[in-house]
Protein backbone atom coordinates (compact mmCIF):
# COMPACT_ATOMS: atom_id res chain seq x y z
CA UNK A 1 0.00 0.00 0.00
CA UNK A 2 1.31 3.50 -0.76
CA UNK A 3 2.02 5.99 1.61
CA UNK A 4 -0.18 9.11 1.78
CA UNK A 5 2.12 11.85 1.36
CA UNK A 6 0.68 14.98 3.28
CA UNK A 7 1.76 17.79 1.53
CA UNK A 8 -0.37 16.80 -1.14
CA UNK A 9 -2.75 17.89 1.60
CA UNK A 10 -1.49 19.97 3.37
CA UNK A 11 2.14 22.47 3.18
CA UNK A 12 4.61 20.66 5.24
CA UNK A 13 5.14 24.04 7.14
CA UNK A 14 1.70 24.60 8.32
CA UNK A 15 1.36 20.94 9.44
CA UNK A 16 4.08 22.43 11.42
CA UNK A 17 2.61 25.27 12.52
CA UNK A 18 -0.99 23.12 13.45
CA UNK A 19 1.18 20.48 15.79
CA UNK A 20 2.72 23.11 17.57
CA UNK A 21 1.20 22.61 21.33
CA UNK A 22 0.80 26.55 21.51
CA UNK A 23 -1.60 26.14 18.18
CA UNK A 24 -4.94 25.09 19.67
CA UNK A 25 -4.75 27.84 22.69
CA UNK A 26 -3.84 30.41 19.96
CA UNK A 27 -6.12 29.62 17.44
CA UNK A 28 -8.91 29.73 20.26
CA UNK A 29 -7.87 33.29 21.05
CA UNK A 30 -7.87 34.42 17.25
CA UNK A 31 -10.82 33.20 16.70
CA UNK A 32 -12.21 34.66 19.63
CA UNK A 33 -11.70 38.39 18.94
CA UNK A 34 -8.25 38.29 21.18
CA UNK A 35 -5.61 40.94 19.76
CA UNK A 36 -2.48 39.30 19.71
CA UNK A 37 0.79 41.22 20.51
CA UNK A 38 3.99 41.21 21.36
CA UNK A 39 4.07 41.10 25.51
CA UNK A 40 2.44 37.69 24.78
CA UNK A 41 5.59 36.29 23.49
CA UNK A 42 5.41 32.54 22.22
CA UNK A 43 2.22 32.88 20.61
CA UNK A 44 3.73 36.25 18.77
CA UNK A 45 6.61 34.24 17.82
CA UNK A 46 4.46 31.57 16.57
CA UNK A 47 2.92 33.73 14.26
CA UNK A 48 6.00 35.89 13.36
CA UNK A 49 7.39 32.56 12.11
CA UNK A 50 4.03 31.10 10.42
CA UNK A 51 2.44 34.30 9.55
CA UNK A 52 2.16 33.59 5.63
CA UNK A 53 0.85 29.75 6.12
CA UNK A 54 -1.70 30.62 8.95
CA UNK A 55 -2.81 33.37 6.74
CA UNK A 56 -3.76 30.77 3.85
CA UNK A 57 -4.87 29.23 6.83
CA UNK A 58 -7.51 31.10 8.13
CA UNK A 59 -8.23 32.24 4.27
CA UNK A 60 -10.13 28.91 3.83
CA UNK A 61 -12.44 30.62 6.89
CA UNK A 62 -12.85 33.66 4.56
CA UNK A 63 -11.09 35.66 7.43
CA UNK A 64 -7.75 37.63 7.09
CA UNK A 65 -4.58 36.82 9.36
CA UNK A 66 -3.80 40.77 10.16
CA UNK A 67 -0.66 41.46 10.90
CA UNK A 68 -0.83 45.65 11.92
CA UNK A 69 2.01 47.99 11.36
CA UNK A 70 2.52 48.20 15.18
CA UNK A 71 3.25 44.17 14.77
CA UNK A 72 0.32 42.41 16.91
CA UNK A 73 -2.01 40.12 15.41
CA UNK A 74 -5.86 39.50 15.00
CA UNK A 75 -8.15 38.08 12.58
CA UNK A 76 -10.58 39.80 9.81
CA UNK A 77 -13.34 37.84 9.26
CA UNK A 78 -15.12 38.61 6.10
CA UNK A 79 -19.22 39.07 5.94
CA UNK A 80 -19.35 35.08 4.29
CA UNK A 81 -16.74 33.90 6.92
CA UNK A 82 -17.48 30.88 8.89
CA UNK A 83 -15.89 32.57 11.85
CA UNK A 84 -18.46 34.56 14.14
CA UNK A 85 -18.61 38.03 13.81
CA UNK A 86 -19.75 40.80 16.58
CA UNK A 87 -19.50 44.80 17.40
CA UNK A 88 -18.17 46.71 20.37
CA UNK A 89 -20.21 48.92 22.49
CA UNK A 90 -19.69 52.60 21.67
CA UNK A 91 -18.52 52.96 25.50
CA UNK A 92 -16.08 50.04 24.41
CA UNK A 93 -14.94 52.06 21.53
CA UNK A 94 -14.72 55.02 23.90
CA UNK A 95 -12.51 53.30 26.47
CA UNK A 96 -10.45 52.10 24.21
CA UNK A 97 -9.65 55.14 22.32
CA UNK A 98 -8.81 56.90 25.87
CA UNK A 99 -6.25 53.89 26.32
CA UNK A 100 -4.38 54.52 23.10
CA UNK A 101 -4.42 58.08 24.04
CA UNK A 102 -2.59 56.79 27.53
CA UNK A 103 -0.51 54.77 25.30
CA UNK A 104 0.55 57.54 23.45
CA UNK A 105 1.35 60.27 26.51
CA UNK A 106 4.21 60.87 28.78
CA UNK A 107 2.34 60.12 31.98
CA UNK A 108 2.38 56.26 30.58
CA UNK A 109 6.18 56.53 30.94
CA UNK A 110 6.03 58.25 34.74
CA UNK A 111 3.76 55.54 35.59
CA UNK A 112 6.37 52.79 34.38
CA UNK A 113 3.18 52.07 32.18
CA UNK A 114 1.08 51.12 35.16
CA UNK A 115 -2.41 52.58 35.42
CA UNK A 116 -5.74 51.78 37.42
CA UNK A 117 -9.49 51.29 36.65
CA UNK A 118 -9.80 54.63 38.63
CA UNK A 119 -6.87 56.70 36.46
CA UNK A 120 -8.74 55.51 33.26
CA UNK A 121 -12.29 56.77 34.88
CA UNK A 122 -10.79 60.36 35.62
CA UNK A 123 -8.72 60.73 31.98
CA UNK A 124 -12.62 59.47 30.12
CA UNK A 125 -14.74 61.86 32.04
CA UNK A 126 -11.31 65.02 31.49
CA UNK A 127 -11.60 64.11 28.20
CA UNK A 128 -14.83 63.29 26.74
CA UNK A 129 -18.00 64.85 26.30
CA UNK A 130 -19.67 64.82 30.00
CA UNK A 131 -23.37 65.20 27.90
CA UNK A 132 -22.32 61.91 25.86
CA UNK A 133 -21.25 60.09 28.21
CA UNK A 134 -24.03 60.59 30.85
CA UNK A 135 -26.57 59.79 28.18
CA UNK A 136 -24.91 56.22 28.28
CA UNK A 137 -26.53 55.61 31.45
CA UNK A 138 -29.11 58.44 31.92
CA UNK A 139 -31.17 59.89 29.20
CA UNK A 140 -30.02 63.16 31.17
CA UNK A 141 -27.26 65.66 30.15
CA UNK A 142 -25.83 65.98 33.13
CA UNK A 143 -25.78 62.82 36.16
CA UNK A 144 -25.97 62.87 39.99
CA UNK A 145 -23.36 60.92 41.64
CA UNK A 146 -25.42 57.63 41.49
CA UNK A 147 -25.50 58.24 37.59
CA UNK A 148 -21.24 58.45 37.56
CA UNK A 149 -20.85 55.59 39.84
CA UNK A 150 -23.23 53.56 37.12
CA UNK A 151 -20.82 54.58 34.58
CA UNK A 152 -17.60 53.91 36.41
CA UNK A 153 -19.41 50.17 36.43
CA UNK A 154 -19.71 50.23 32.80
CA UNK A 155 -16.23 51.59 32.23
CA UNK A 156 -15.10 48.35 34.56
CA UNK A 157 -17.05 46.00 32.43
CA UNK A 158 -15.64 47.35 28.89
CA UNK A 159 -11.57 47.17 30.30
CA UNK A 160 -12.48 43.33 31.11
CA UNK A 161 -13.83 43.05 27.78
CA UNK A 162 -10.88 44.36 26.76
CA UNK A 163 -8.94 42.56 28.44
CA UNK A 164 -10.03 39.27 27.20
CA UNK A 165 -9.40 40.98 23.51
CA UNK A 166 -5.91 42.00 24.19
CA UNK A 167 -5.53 45.58 24.85
CA UNK A 168 -4.73 45.80 28.22
CA UNK A 169 -2.83 43.15 31.04
CA UNK A 170 -3.74 42.80 34.57
CA UNK A 171 -1.17 43.92 36.92
CA UNK A 172 -1.51 42.04 39.93
CA UNK A 173 -4.67 43.48 42.15
CA UNK A 174 -7.01 46.75 42.60
CA UNK A 175 -7.33 47.31 38.97
CA UNK A 176 -4.07 47.77 37.95
CA UNK A 177 -2.86 47.20 34.07
CA UNK A 178 -0.34 47.93 31.67
CA UNK A 179 -1.26 49.12 28.10
CA UNK A 180 -0.79 46.66 25.37
CA UNK A 181 0.76 48.10 21.84
CA UNK A 182 -3.14 46.25 20.32
CA UNK A 183 -4.74 49.72 21.52
CA UNK A 184 -3.90 51.02 18.03
CA UNK A 185 -6.52 48.97 16.65
CA UNK A 186 -8.03 52.21 18.52
CA UNK A 187 -5.87 54.57 16.44
CA UNK A 188 -5.71 53.37 13.17
CA UNK A 189 -7.72 56.06 11.72
CA UNK A 190 -4.90 58.28 13.12
CA UNK A 191 -1.81 56.89 12.29
CA UNK A 192 -1.37 59.02 9.37
CA UNK A 193 -1.68 62.56 11.15
CA UNK A 194 0.77 64.60 12.00
CA UNK A 195 0.58 64.67 15.68
CA UNK A 196 -1.20 61.15 16.51
CA UNK A 197 -2.45 62.16 20.59
CA UNK A 198 -4.02 65.02 18.83
CA UNK A 199 -6.02 63.80 16.28
CA UNK A 200 -6.62 60.70 19.35
CA UNK A 201 -7.97 63.33 21.61
CA UNK A 202 -10.02 65.10 18.96
CA UNK A 203 -12.02 61.89 18.30
CA UNK A 204 -12.54 61.40 22.04
CA UNK A 205 -13.91 64.75 22.80
CA UNK A 206 -15.77 64.76 19.22
CA UNK A 207 -17.64 61.43 20.72
CA UNK A 208 -16.66 59.20 17.38
CA UNK A 209 -16.43 55.74 18.45
CA UNK A 210 -15.98 54.05 14.69
CA UNK A 211 -16.53 50.60 14.72
CA UNK A 212 -13.14 48.29 14.46
CA UNK A 213 -13.82 46.41 11.33
CA UNK A 214 -17.17 44.76 12.74
CA UNK A 215 -15.01 42.33 14.53
CA UNK A 216 -13.43 42.41 18.06
CA UNK A 217 -15.99 40.23 20.35
CA UNK A 218 -16.74 36.89 18.50
CA UNK A 219 -18.66 35.31 21.21
CA UNK A 220 -20.29 38.62 22.85
CA UNK A 221 -23.21 36.69 24.44
CA UNK A 222 -20.88 34.44 26.49
CA UNK A 223 -18.55 37.27 27.61
CA UNK A 224 -21.73 39.20 28.52
CA UNK A 225 -22.86 35.44 30.46
CA UNK A 226 -19.21 35.85 32.21
CA UNK A 227 -19.45 39.75 32.92
CA UNK A 228 -23.08 38.56 34.62
CA UNK A 229 -21.25 35.73 36.63
CA UNK A 230 -17.86 37.51 38.05
CA UNK A 231 -20.50 40.59 39.03
CA UNK A 232 -22.62 38.11 40.85
CA UNK A 233 -19.21 36.43 42.11
CA UNK A 234 -18.04 40.03 43.23
CA UNK A 235 -21.30 40.56 45.16
CA UNK A 236 -21.23 37.34 46.90
CA UNK A 237 -17.80 37.67 47.83
CA UNK A 238 -18.93 41.27 49.30
CA UNK A 239 -21.61 40.00 51.39
CA UNK A 240 -19.14 37.23 52.67
CA UNK A 241 -16.53 39.28 54.00
CA UNK A 242 -19.78 41.69 55.90
CA UNK A 243 -21.47 38.06 57.11
CA UNK A 244 -17.62 37.69 58.60
CA UNK A 245 -17.17 41.28 60.15
CA UNK A 246 -20.92 40.87 61.71
CA UNK A 247 -20.05 37.66 62.87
Amino acid sequence: MSSINIEEFMPEKLAKAIANPLFPALDNALRSGRHIASEDMDNHELLIEFERELAMFYKRYNAELVRAPEGFFYLRPRSTSLINRSVLAEIDMLVGKVLCFLYLSPERLAHEGIFTNQELFEELMALADETKLMKLVTNRASGSDLDREKLFEKVKTSLRRLRRIGMIIPVGENGKFRISEAVFRFGADVRTGDDVREAQLRLIRDGEAVVVHQQELSQSSLLEEQDIAEEQETELDTDHAGQEGEA
